[in-house]
């Protein structure tokens, strides 16, 4: 499982972390995966392209899982 590190931002958008993390290649990729159903955020599909990710949460998308921390 990757980490991903918040650092001082309070949350990450969705579309972004998939693009941060090199799961899409680019943002509009994200956001059709995203809009598509094909990532969870702690287990639940999530739609919303601009869901605010914060610390904690685990993000999984074509077999690779994110988790966020602080």
């Amino acid at each position: 499982m990757q980490q991903f590190s918040l650092g001082k931002h309070p949350h990450v958008d969705l579309c972004d972390l998939l693009k941060l993390e090199g799961l899409t290649e680019s943002g509009a990729q994200a956001k059709s995966v995203i809009d598509a159903g094909e990532v969870t955020v702690d287990g639940k599909i999530e739609t919303r392209k601009r869901c605010k990710i914060h610390a904690e949460q685990v993000v999984s998308f074509a077999g690779q899982s994110i988790q966020v921390i602080a």
